[in-house]
């Protein structure tokens, strides 16, 4: 685990929120080619993936593009550029997956 890895670790153990590291994922690639990528957390009972970003040198917009296409749900980080920043974002997200989830179900209920 890279030291931004761990800080995030840190963060969800702080707040009870159980996850997996590395949990694969299988995706198609821009060419219609199957891949195997593993984000670096799997939130399981959100059922969302999180990219710590640790450089400016990767390309996280490619890695959003296929995620994005290949239907999975991923928050990226960007711990390098966003300081403290980060836990706001990923704090009001996880609040957003929560109030969108409710909103289905209560919808399938009524």
């Amino acid at each position: 685990m890279t030291r931004s890895e761990k800080e995030v670790a840190e963060l969800l153990k702080d707040l009870g929120i159980k996850w997996s590291y590395e949990h694969p994922v299988f995706v198609w690639d821009e060419n219609k080619r199957p891949r195997v990528w593993a984000p670096d957390f799997y939130l399981v009972h959100f059922g969302v993936y999180l990219e710590v970003c640790g450089s400016e040198k990767f390309d996280y917009n490619y890695r959003r593009k296929i995620y994005d296409n290949n239907g999975y749900d991923v928050i990226f980080l960007h711990l390098y550029k966003e300081k403290d920043k980060w836990i706001y974002h990923l704090i009001n997200y996880l609040k957003r997956v929560i109030r969108y989830r409710h909103r289905e179900l209560n919808e399938i209920l009524k």
